[in-house]
């Protein structure tokens, strides 16, 4: 039945968190009509997936009360004749005039007003309050979204104000307005916090190496050089190929609306059953599926990029988010992004380490080939060969990826943690870093055992010293959130459902002495729970090399040696960048969509520059090193790591925790 032709009992209205509590998200008014209703996540100003598309269905009542059933798998909270009790999935509840329901406890109030009453309501209008309407236009979106930014911005402003009291003075070497932060890992104030700053602008060599990600609802600050993937999505891109595991067609095409324009888009992807067929529903006629193949059971295509074809050449991207809105907004992750201009015609045959390493991993992928007519460049088929015809000379990063499928000969060092070993074995590096720890930081932990740590430990240890001695086997630490932290995340025990390890994974006896704390003030990211996967050598504050990666700690992701190491097996699909402090040639800077941009004509020579990697936190002197350019890379985590208290617990997804959350849930949430 259409609601026009329907009889309509009331409203459910949106309240501010003056009213009901704090709120990171805004609901359009929803009115209520006689018989079934529905209410979901197309009622949310801003998506979030902890509201399902049917969220509650409602029935009304003769007398004038209305039944709620809960239908997706989050409870709700209702408020009633003062008190509150919570509804778990199926579960039915009753409400009447004035009654309060959070969608999701401690989020997204509203209120139930019946018609007989609701031309007598007066809930208070204040900034980001109650929206009349359905909000069609899009300048009330924008204005709830400002509104709802600058009540979180004035909430945290307020925390921050108390610790600001004693310590309101600017670091030593500090450039103005980088102030003083303390911030516990729950992200208030305590005695016991570290004193963090923020940081600037970086100033990087290359555009764009390395970022961290914009996350929703933290200070202003944080966003400091982070990005969104509007900042990555944007041009007039020609070609797209979009590699991930899930990937929620539904949001990222409202969070890219260009896309709709790219002509051709290949989606690798890791998913399977009733998700695929979705997939085929929502997306695009013009755009191409394709899962690559697992020869090996209990495998998936894991990696994380893309690969954008502009007119003036290629932007990749290689990052650790799936395609889905809570990984863009609730998490600590990363992205490296550069611009690659078109080989000259003298230039074609000349190939790059980079470039070799790109073309062997798509060519594993195996996708159909397809043939798409490019200006400026004519008819060419889409394979792994034609990423051949972009000039990466200027690559500061070199690929590590995983193939599944049992390797030997040659291939035993073109994948897993052997083509890390490989590429480290030819590099030199300062003397500082023999024997100096190793960290392992990721968000899924898989079945280890001390054999394959040796294993793992040996090969990213490799490397020479510029003695020519070997670097030595480090110390490894494992950076890894508490339950504590789970609990007190921006989401709550949510998050945890994106740390997927379960306890007997978790805690094995001889991981204890690896497990280091998640602390992140240094990025305002203590809140944000890592779905960012990386690993590390370092000493202080200076960085041997760092990876960027999909690959979480697993045999499955980086490979296990086999037959007296004559074989590596390895079962999933896994994509990385790795930053070695390498000498590059000072060459122009070249951008896929700015036309002002330089371009390279083939290997340009210029003046060598010697690199060298650094956390934010590194105060050397710049100016002592003039032929060093030194890179700030925002690794989120301290160094050195924090290890375990005595009262740490790490967080394993299948235990049960019955201390109370930020929104005063347990976990799991019901069951």
């Amino acid at each position: 039945m259409a609601s026009a032709s329907r009889v309509r009992v009331g409203t459910l209205i949106p309240l501010a968190k003056d009213n009901a509590g704090s709120s990171n998200g805004s609901v359009s008014t929803i009115p209520i009509f006689e018989g079934s209703n529905v209410v979901g996540r197309n009622h949310l100003v801003v998506a979030d997936k902890r509201i399902s598309r049917k969220h509650l269905s409602l029935q009304t009542s003769a007398d004038g009360s209305i039944e709620v059933v809960v239908e997706g798998p989050n409870p709700i909270i209702v408020r009633s004749k003062g008190q509150r009790r919570k509804v778990c999935a199926q579960e039915k509840a009753k409400i009447t005039h004035n009654d309060i329901l959070e969608l999701i406890p401690g989020d997204y109030f509203v209120k139930y007003v019946d018609m007989g009453d609701e031309h007598k309501s007066s809930v208070q209008m204040e900034s980001c309050s109650i929206k009349k309407g359905k909000r069609h236009s899009e300048e009330d979106t924008a204005a709830v979204k400002r509104n709802r930014q600058i009540m979180e911005d004035e909430a945290l402003a307020r925390t921050l104000q108390e610790t600001f009291t004693e310590e309101n003075t600017t670091v030593s070497g500090m450039t103005s307005g980088q102030k003083i932060i303390q911030l516990d890992s729950a992200g208030s104030s305590g005695k016991n916090s570290e004193k963090m700053h923020s940081v600037g602008p970086l100033k990087d060599m290359l555009p764009l190496t390395f970022r961290l990600m914009r996350v929703q609802g933290l200070p202003s600050w944080t966003s400091t050089s982070s990005v969104t993937i509007q900042d990555v999505i944007q041009g007039e891109v020609l070609l797209a190929v979009l590699s991930n595991y899930m990937v929620d067609m539904d949001w990222l095409l409202s969070a890219c609306p260009s896309l709709r324009k790219v002509p051709h888009v290949l989606v690798l992807h890791g998913q399977d059953g009733a998700s695929v067929e979705l997939m085929k529903k929502l997306k695009p006629a013009n755009w191409i599926l394709h899962k690559p193949p697992l020869p090996i059971s209990f495998g998936t295509h894991h990696s994380k990029a893309m690969l954008l074809i502009y007119p003036r050449g290629i932007r990749i991207i290689v990052h650790t988010a799936n395609l889905i809105h809570v990984d863009w907004s609730y998490k600590s992750q990363g992205l490296w992004m550069q611009d690659f201009p078109w080989k000259n015609t003298k230039d074609l045959n000349r190939k790059t380490p980079f470039e070799n390493d790109l073309v062997d991993y798509l060519s594993a992928l195996k996708w159909p080939e397809f043939r798409v007519n490019l200006p400026e460049v004519g008819d060419v088929n889409i394979n792994a060969a034609f990423f051949r015809k972009f000039d990466y000379s200027n690559s500061m990063v070199r690929l590590i990826g995983s193939v599944p499928g049992y390797h030997v000969g040659p291939n035993i060092r073109k994948w897993g943690h052997m083509k890390l070993r490989n590429v480290l074995e030819e590099c030199m590096f300062d003397r500082q870093f023999c024997k100096s720890p190793l960290i392992y930081q990721f968000s899924s932990l898989g079945s280890l055992d001390e054999k394959w740590m040796s294993e793992f430990a040996c090969s990213l240890s490799a490397g020479k010293s510029d003695d020519g001695s070997q670097l030595g086997i480090g110390k490894p630490l494992i950076v890894w959130p508490t339950v504590e932290d789970v609990r007190c995340s921006i989401e709550g025990y949510a998050a945890g459902s994106c740390i997927p390890s379960p306890q007997k994974n978790v805690e094995k006896d001889f991981l204890k002495k690896y497990w280091s704390r998640w602390k992140a003030d240094h990025v305002g990211r203590c809140r944000a729970m890592p779905h960012i996967k990386t690993f590390t050598r370092y000493n202080g504050q200076n960085i041997a090399w760092f990876l960027l990666t999909s690959s979480n700690l697993s045999k499955a992701a980086w490979g296990a040696l086999q037959k007296n190491n004559t074989q590596l097996m390895i079962r999933s699909y896994e994509l990385g960048v790795l930053f070695l402090p390498q000498t590059l040639q000072s060459v122009p800077q070249f951008s896929c969509t700015e036309k002002n941009s330089s371009r390279r004509d083939g290997l340009a020579l210029g003046k060598t520059i010697n690199t060298k990697l650094v956390t934010l936190c590194w105060k050397g002197d710049e100016e002592k090193e003039p032929s060093t350019k030194t890179i700030r890379l925002p690794v989120p985590y301290q160094l050195p790591p924090q290890p375990y208290g005595t009262e740490d617990v790490p967080w394993s997804w299948d235990r049960r925790y019955t201390k109370k959350d930020v929104y005063g849930s347990v976990w799991p949430r019901h069951g």
